[in-house]
């Protein structure tokens, strides 16, 4: 297996949707909390981007042995495309997940034992995504759980790393961290919806019944629009509440650019031509409220 193949196999150019979560987290521990711990967010970041690659590999390797269209198997899943041994995929799923379990067990033996019901529940979802008599992203809730879980959990994780063992678990704080992580959360979800508006047919062939299945495209359209717009409305909220600086409110500026890309998957759902427009949305959106955030802390 080529370096190159590899890289697509485990999906690299989607670990933005990891990536950015964590760092948010990272600017919101420092500039709510003022506490940072490098170590443990450093073994963290280690761990969760194992497991991303882990689970973007297995969702692959389900795709191929499960696909009920031929055409699929052997011509778009990587693994039929490119021939690849399924011995040597389960291989490297095998390393990614054991890495990345033990690095989770030594944390919490450190950080506390919330870290395991947290983590728990993250890898749950990864294994059962694509998993199991109904894998979630066959159901209508893939959106919720994908948002969820890298959008919200993620930075949950992170901001707890950084001030465990005073952790403050009331609802306030935890309706904060919801509240800075919902321009990822729903820009996830986003991302994954725009994918079933592009595979409805292909899904349906594979007896997977996902949320545009039921809502039909143009109301798979509207939510992502309204997701969209409600990132946006979040960050104005985040700096009203004072839990993001002032020049957060510098991501607006990017509300003619999503509009663009909303407008041209509203034209047109084709995989290889529109759903870009929601990796661009994504990757830009929380870039921007990333270092916007992180300006913001530098001129404290």
């Amino acid at each position: 297996m080529t370096l190159p193949i590899f890289l697509e196999l485990v999906e690299i150019k989607a670990k933005t949707a990891s990536i950015l979560p964590f760092l948010i987290g990272i600017c919101f521990s420092y500039y709510v909390y003022g506490e940072l711990q490098p170590l443990y967010v450093g073994w963290y970041f280690i761990a969760m981007l194992l497991f991303n690659m882990f689970v973007d590999v297995w969702d692959n390797y389900n795709d191929y042995r499960h696909a009920l269209d031929q055409d699929y198997q052997a011509k778009t899943n990587i693994i039929g495309r490119e021939n690849l041994s399924l011995r040597s995929v389960e291989r490297i799923m095998l390393f990614l997940f054991t890495i990345s379990f033990l690095i989770g067990l030594i944390l919490a033996w450190f950080v506390g034992w919330p870290l395991l019901i947290m983590g728990g529940f993250c890898y749950a979802v990864g294994i059962f995504y694509s998993s199991g008599p109904k894998p979630l992203s066959s159901l209508p809730l893939g959106e919720v759980f994908s948002g969820f879980t890298m959008g919200f959990m993620i930075s949950l994780i992170c901001i707890y790393l950084n001030t465990a063992p005073d952790f403050d678990w009331s609802f306030r704080a935890l309706a904060q961290i919801f509240l800075i992580s919902l321009p990822n959360t729903l820009w996830i979800a986003n991302l994954m919806l725009a994918n079933n508006l592009c595979d409805k047919e292909e899904d349906e062939r594979n007896h997977r019944y996902t949320l545009v299945h039921y809502i039909g495209i143009k109301g798979g359209l509207s939510l992502f629009a309204i997701a969209n717009g409600m990132a946006l409305l979040a960050i104005v909220c985040q700096v009203f509440l004072g839990i993001a600086p002032i020049t957060s409110l510098l991501s607006l500026l990017l509300l003619p650019f999503i509009v663009q890309q909303t407008k041209l998957l509203w034209k047109k759902q084709v995989k290889s031509e529109t759903f870009p427009c929601a990796i661009k949305i994504l990757a830009l959106g929380s870039t921007v409220q990333v270092l916007t955030y992180a300006l913001g802390i530098g001129l404290l």
